[in-house]
Protein backbone atom coordinates (compact mmCIF):
# COMPACT_ATOMS: atom_id res chain seq x y z
CA UNK A 1 0.00 0.00 0.00
CA UNK A 2 1.47 3.36 -1.00
CA UNK A 3 1.32 6.55 1.06
CA UNK A 4 -1.75 7.92 -0.71
CA UNK A 5 -3.63 4.65 -0.26
CA UNK A 6 -2.76 4.65 3.44
CA UNK A 7 -4.08 8.18 3.85
CA UNK A 8 -7.27 7.28 1.99
CA UNK A 9 -7.70 4.25 4.24
CA UNK A 10 -7.51 6.48 7.31
CA UNK A 11 -10.16 8.78 5.86
CA UNK A 12 -12.34 5.81 4.94
CA UNK A 13 -12.12 4.63 8.54
CA UNK A 14 -13.10 8.06 9.84
CA UNK A 15 -15.97 8.32 7.36
CA UNK A 16 -17.15 4.92 8.57
CA UNK A 17 -16.97 6.25 12.11
CA UNK A 18 -19.02 9.32 11.24
CA UNK A 19 -21.70 7.11 9.69
CA UNK A 20 -21.83 5.15 12.91
CA UNK A 21 -22.17 8.28 15.06
CA UNK A 22 -24.91 9.53 12.75
CA UNK A 23 -26.74 6.20 13.03
CA UNK A 24 -26.67 6.47 16.85
CA UNK A 25 -27.83 10.09 17.09
CA UNK A 26 -31.25 9.01 18.32
CA UNK A 27 -29.59 7.87 21.54
CA UNK A 28 -29.55 10.94 23.76
CA UNK A 29 -29.19 13.73 21.22
CA UNK A 30 -32.68 15.19 21.43
CA UNK A 31 -32.67 14.98 25.22
CA UNK A 32 -29.32 16.80 25.27
CA UNK A 33 -30.70 19.60 23.11
CA UNK A 34 -33.81 20.04 25.26
CA UNK A 35 -31.83 20.12 28.51
CA UNK A 36 -29.42 22.68 27.09
CA UNK A 37 -32.19 24.87 25.69
CA UNK A 38 -33.81 24.96 29.12
CA UNK A 39 -30.51 25.77 30.86
CA UNK A 40 -29.61 28.53 28.40
CA UNK A 41 -33.10 30.03 28.70
CA UNK A 42 -32.48 30.31 32.44
CA UNK A 43 -29.12 32.06 31.84
CA UNK A 44 -27.10 29.01 32.78
CA UNK A 45 -24.17 27.70 30.75
CA UNK A 46 -22.80 24.58 29.12
CA UNK A 47 -19.56 23.30 30.65
CA UNK A 48 -17.59 20.84 28.52
CA UNK A 49 -14.91 18.53 29.91
CA UNK A 50 -12.75 15.66 28.78
CA UNK A 51 -9.26 14.29 29.28
CA UNK A 52 -6.38 13.71 26.89
CA UNK A 53 -7.38 14.12 23.25
CA UNK A 54 -10.97 14.64 24.35
CA UNK A 55 -9.95 17.77 26.22
CA UNK A 56 -8.95 19.27 22.87
CA UNK A 57 -12.30 18.17 21.43
CA UNK A 58 -14.02 19.72 24.45
CA UNK A 59 -12.28 23.02 23.73
CA UNK A 60 -13.46 22.99 20.11
CA UNK A 61 -17.04 22.06 20.99
CA UNK A 62 -17.20 24.73 23.69
CA UNK A 63 -15.73 27.36 21.37
CA UNK A 64 -18.26 26.53 18.66
CA UNK A 65 -21.12 26.68 21.14
CA UNK A 66 -19.98 30.04 22.50
CA UNK A 67 -19.41 31.55 19.07
CA UNK A 68 -22.94 30.61 18.02
CA UNK A 69 -24.65 32.12 21.05
CA UNK A 70 -24.76 29.20 23.50
CA UNK A 71 -22.81 30.26 26.58
CA UNK A 72 -20.11 27.68 27.19
CA UNK A 73 -16.77 27.20 28.96
CA UNK A 74 -14.23 24.37 29.21
CA UNK A 75 -13.38 22.61 32.47
CA UNK A 76 -10.06 20.78 32.71
CA UNK A 77 -10.85 17.79 34.96
CA UNK A 78 -7.29 17.69 36.28
CA UNK A 79 -7.66 21.26 37.54
CA UNK A 80 -11.27 20.90 38.62
CA UNK A 81 -10.38 19.11 41.85
CA UNK A 82 -8.01 21.94 42.76
CA UNK A 83 -10.42 24.87 42.62
CA UNK A 84 -11.65 25.09 39.04
CA UNK A 85 -14.81 23.27 40.07
CA UNK A 86 -16.04 26.75 40.94
CA UNK A 87 -16.85 27.14 37.24
CA UNK A 88 -19.91 24.97 37.84
CA UNK A 89 -23.11 26.51 39.18
CA UNK A 90 -26.49 25.00 39.95
CA UNK A 91 -28.52 24.68 36.77
CA UNK A 92 -25.52 24.35 34.44
CA UNK A 93 -25.16 21.44 32.02
CA UNK A 94 -21.94 19.42 32.29
CA UNK A 95 -21.03 17.72 29.02
CA UNK A 96 -18.52 14.98 29.85
CA UNK A 97 -16.53 13.46 26.97
CA UNK A 98 -14.94 10.05 27.43
CA UNK A 99 -15.03 7.47 24.65
CA UNK A 100 -14.30 4.59 26.99
CA UNK A 101 -16.49 6.07 29.68
CA UNK A 102 -13.83 5.12 32.18
CA UNK A 103 -11.45 8.11 32.13
CA UNK A 104 -10.32 8.39 35.74
CA UNK A 105 -10.07 12.19 35.85
CA UNK A 106 -13.52 12.57 34.31
CA UNK A 107 -15.13 10.06 36.65
CA UNK A 108 -13.66 11.85 39.68
CA UNK A 109 -15.85 14.83 38.74
CA UNK A 110 -19.10 12.90 39.00
CA UNK A 111 -19.69 13.01 42.80
CA UNK A 112 -18.67 16.67 43.04
CA UNK A 113 -20.86 17.63 40.09
CA UNK A 114 -23.80 15.80 41.65
CA UNK A 115 -23.47 17.89 44.81
CA UNK A 116 -23.53 21.09 42.73
CA UNK A 117 -26.90 20.23 41.18
CA UNK A 118 -25.84 20.29 37.53
CA UNK A 119 -27.24 18.13 34.74
CA UNK A 120 -24.64 15.58 33.62
CA UNK A 121 -24.56 14.39 30.02
CA UNK A 122 -22.09 11.64 29.22
CA UNK A 123 -20.81 11.50 25.65
CA UNK A 124 -19.28 8.07 25.20
CA UNK A 125 -18.85 5.14 22.88
CA UNK A 126 -19.55 2.64 25.68
CA UNK A 127 -23.13 2.61 26.92
CA UNK A 128 -22.22 0.09 29.63
CA UNK A 129 -19.47 2.29 31.08
CA UNK A 130 -19.34 3.94 34.48
CA UNK A 131 -19.89 7.36 32.88
CA UNK A 132 -22.98 6.16 31.03
CA UNK A 133 -24.46 4.59 34.16
CA UNK A 134 -23.98 7.70 36.29
CA UNK A 135 -25.02 10.39 33.82
CA UNK A 136 -28.46 11.96 33.69
CA UNK A 137 -28.42 11.47 29.92
CA UNK A 138 -26.05 9.59 27.66
CA UNK A 139 -25.14 10.38 24.07
CA UNK A 140 -23.71 7.56 21.98
CA UNK A 141 -20.69 8.28 19.75
CA UNK A 142 -19.56 4.73 19.11
CA UNK A 143 -17.40 3.98 16.06
CA UNK A 144 -16.47 0.56 14.60
CA UNK A 145 -12.73 1.10 15.02
CA UNK A 146 -10.01 3.69 15.25
CA UNK A 147 -7.96 4.66 12.20
CA UNK A 148 -4.83 3.77 14.17
CA UNK A 149 -3.40 0.42 12.96
CA UNK A 150 -3.26 -0.69 16.60
CA UNK A 151 -6.86 0.49 17.18
CA UNK A 152 -5.56 2.57 20.07
CA UNK A 153 -4.82 6.23 19.18
CA UNK A 154 -8.04 8.29 19.32
CA UNK A 155 -8.79 9.13 15.69
CA UNK A 156 -12.18 8.07 14.37
CA UNK A 157 -13.65 8.36 17.86
CA UNK A 158 -12.50 11.95 18.38
CA UNK A 159 -13.60 12.89 14.86
CA UNK A 160 -17.02 11.40 15.60
CA UNK A 161 -17.28 13.23 18.92
CA UNK A 162 -16.28 16.49 17.27
CA UNK A 163 -18.89 16.04 14.53
CA UNK A 164 -21.49 15.25 17.20
CA UNK A 165 -20.56 18.50 18.95
CA UNK A 166 -20.86 20.46 15.70
CA UNK A 167 -24.31 18.98 15.14
CA UNK A 168 -25.27 19.96 18.67
CA UNK A 169 -24.09 23.56 18.22
CA UNK A 170 -25.89 23.98 14.90
CA UNK A 171 -29.16 22.52 16.18
CA UNK A 172 -29.00 24.79 19.24
CA UNK A 173 -28.26 27.75 16.98
CA UNK A 174 -31.40 27.21 14.91
CA UNK A 175 -33.56 26.23 17.88
CA UNK A 176 -32.66 29.46 19.70
CA UNK A 177 -33.30 31.65 16.66
CA UNK A 178 -29.68 32.76 16.42
CA UNK A 179 -29.32 35.03 13.36
CA UNK A 180 -26.54 36.13 11.03
CA UNK A 181 -26.32 39.52 12.75
CA UNK A 182 -26.01 37.81 16.14
CA UNK A 183 -23.10 35.80 14.77
CA UNK A 184 -21.43 38.95 13.48
CA UNK A 185 -21.73 40.65 16.87
CA UNK A 186 -19.73 37.80 18.40
CA UNK A 187 -17.02 38.08 15.71
CA UNK A 188 -16.39 41.85 15.45
CA UNK A 189 -12.65 41.48 14.85
CA UNK A 190 -12.76 39.00 11.98
CA UNK A 191 -13.59 39.14 8.31
CA UNK A 192 -17.07 37.77 9.04
CA UNK A 193 -17.84 40.57 11.47
CA UNK A 194 -16.53 43.25 9.15
CA UNK A 195 -18.57 41.98 6.23
CA UNK A 196 -21.76 41.80 8.30
CA UNK A 197 -21.44 44.81 10.60
CA UNK A 198 -19.38 47.47 8.82
CA UNK A 199 -21.61 50.03 7.10
CA UNK A 200 -20.91 52.63 4.46
CA UNK A 201 -21.33 55.29 7.17
CA UNK A 202 -18.36 53.72 8.99
CA UNK A 203 -15.96 54.10 6.07
CA UNK A 204 -17.19 57.04 4.02
CA UNK A 205 -15.32 60.31 3.64
CA UNK A 206 -17.04 63.40 4.96
CA UNK A 207 -16.47 67.05 5.89
CA UNK A 208 -12.94 68.16 4.91
CA UNK A 209 -12.27 64.86 3.14
CA UNK A 210 -15.31 65.26 0.92
CA UNK A 211 -15.10 67.29 -2.28
CA UNK A 212 -18.62 68.68 -2.73
CA UNK A 213 -18.92 71.65 -5.10
CA UNK A 214 -21.79 73.66 -6.67
CA UNK A 215 -22.62 72.41 -10.15
CA UNK A 216 -22.17 75.95 -11.44
CA UNK A 217 -18.42 75.89 -10.62
CA UNK A 218 -15.68 75.86 -13.23
CA UNK A 219 -13.27 72.97 -13.55
CA UNK A 220 -10.44 74.76 -11.76
CA UNK A 221 -12.58 75.30 -8.65
CA UNK A 222 -13.56 71.67 -8.66
CA UNK A 223 -9.95 70.50 -9.01
CA UNK A 224 -8.89 72.70 -6.11
CA UNK A 225 -11.65 71.16 -3.97
CA UNK A 226 -10.54 67.66 -4.96
CA UNK A 227 -6.92 68.50 -4.13
CA UNK A 228 -7.85 69.91 -0.74
CA UNK A 229 -9.87 66.79 0.07
CA UNK A 230 -7.21 64.50 -1.42
CA UNK A 231 -9.98 62.89 -3.41
CA UNK A 232 -10.15 61.51 -6.91
CA UNK A 233 -13.64 62.84 -7.51
CA UNK A 234 -16.04 65.61 -6.60
CA UNK A 235 -19.79 65.60 -6.11
CA UNK A 236 -21.60 68.43 -7.95
CA UNK A 237 -24.72 69.67 -6.20
CA UNK A 238 -27.44 72.28 -6.57
CA UNK A 239 -28.23 74.98 -4.02
CA UNK A 240 -30.08 72.44 -1.83
CA UNK A 241 -27.22 69.94 -1.78
CA UNK A 242 -28.98 67.60 -4.19
CA UNK A 243 -26.57 65.52 -6.26
CA UNK A 244 -26.45 66.54 -9.91
CA UNK A 245 -23.32 64.81 -11.12
CA UNK A 246 -19.79 63.68 -10.39
CA UNK A 247 -16.45 64.80 -11.83
CA UNK A 248 -13.39 62.56 -11.58
CA UNK A 249 -9.70 62.58 -12.40
CA UNK A 250 -10.60 60.39 -15.33
CA UNK A 251 -12.99 63.01 -16.70
CA UNK A 252 -10.17 65.56 -16.63
CA UNK A 253 -7.72 63.28 -18.43
CA UNK A 254 -10.24 62.40 -21.13
CA UNK A 255 -11.03 66.02 -21.91
CA UNK A 256 -7.91 68.07 -21.25
CA UNK A 257 -6.46 67.35 -24.70
CA UNK A 258 -9.61 68.51 -26.45
CA UNK A 259 -10.11 71.68 -24.41
CA UNK A 260 -6.97 73.69 -23.75
CA UNK A 261 -8.96 76.13 -21.63
CA UNK A 262 -10.76 73.40 -19.66
CA UNK A 263 -9.89 74.94 -16.30
CA UNK A 264 -12.10 77.93 -17.07
CA UNK A 265 -15.03 75.94 -18.47
CA UNK A 266 -18.13 74.94 -16.47
CA UNK A 267 -17.67 71.57 -14.85
CA UNK A 268 -21.26 70.72 -15.80
CA UNK A 269 -20.03 70.18 -19.40
CA UNK A 270 -17.83 67.28 -18.30
CA UNK A 271 -19.48 65.78 -15.26
CA UNK A 272 -21.23 62.42 -15.31
CA UNK A 273 -24.93 62.93 -14.70
CA UNK A 274 -27.01 60.47 -12.67
CA UNK A 275 -23.97 58.77 -11.12
CA UNK A 276 -24.19 55.53 -9.20
CA UNK A 277 -24.78 56.20 -5.50
CA UNK A 278 -25.08 54.34 -2.25
CA UNK A 279 -26.89 54.98 1.03
CA UNK A 280 -24.99 55.31 4.32
CA UNK A 281 -26.79 52.37 5.95
CA UNK A 282 -25.69 49.94 3.24
CA UNK A 283 -23.19 47.25 4.19
CA UNK A 284 -19.63 48.16 3.26
CA UNK A 285 -19.30 44.84 1.46
CA UNK A 286 -22.21 45.87 -0.78
CA UNK A 287 -20.29 49.02 -1.72
CA UNK A 288 -17.39 46.78 -2.72
CA UNK A 289 -19.73 44.79 -4.95
CA UNK A 290 -20.85 48.02 -6.64
CA UNK A 291 -17.23 49.01 -7.31
CA UNK A 292 -16.53 45.64 -8.88
CA UNK A 293 -19.73 45.47 -10.90
CA UNK A 294 -19.44 48.94 -12.45
CA UNK A 295 -15.63 49.20 -12.55
CA UNK A 296 -15.55 52.57 -10.80
CA UNK A 297 -13.22 54.02 -8.18
CA UNK A 298 -15.48 56.50 -6.39
CA UNK A 299 -18.97 56.21 -4.96
CA UNK A 300 -21.10 59.11 -3.75
CA UNK A 301 -23.13 58.57 -0.58
CA UNK A 302 -26.56 60.22 -0.49
CA UNK A 303 -29.50 60.39 1.90
CA UNK A 304 -33.14 59.58 1.16
CA UNK A 305 -33.56 62.93 -0.61
CA UNK A 306 -30.47 62.41 -2.79
CA UNK A 307 -28.47 64.97 -0.81
CA UNK A 308 -24.74 64.31 -0.73
CA UNK A 309 -23.49 63.29 2.72
CA UNK A 310 -20.23 61.51 1.89
CA UNK A 311 -18.14 59.54 -0.55
CA UNK A 312 -16.35 56.20 -0.63
CA UNK A 313 -13.00 55.86 -2.38
CA UNK A 314 -12.09 52.31 -3.37
CA UNK A 315 -8.58 52.96 -2.01
CA UNK A 316 -10.06 53.27 1.48
CA UNK A 317 -11.49 49.75 1.49
CA UNK A 318 -8.22 47.84 2.07
CA UNK A 319 -7.42 50.13 5.01
CA UNK A 320 -10.72 49.15 6.58
CA UNK A 321 -10.01 45.48 5.69
CA UNK A 322 -13.18 45.24 3.63
CA UNK A 323 -11.37 43.73 0.64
Amino acid sequence: MDLLEKAQAVMDCEIEGLRSVKAHLAHGFEETVQVMLQALAQKNKIVVTGMGKNLHIAEKISATLASTGSTSVVLNPAQAMHGDLGILQAGDVLLMLSYSGESEEVLHLLPAARRLNVTIIGVTGNLESTLAKHSDFTACVTVPREACPFNMAPTASTTGTLAWGDALAMVLLESRGFKRDDYARLHPGGAIGRSLLLRVADIMRRDSRLACVPESSDVETVLLAMTAARAGSAALVDANGILKGVFTDGDLRRNVGRHTDILNLPVARFMSKNPITVREDELAVNALNIFEKHNIDDLIVVDADNRVIGAVDIQDLPKMKVL
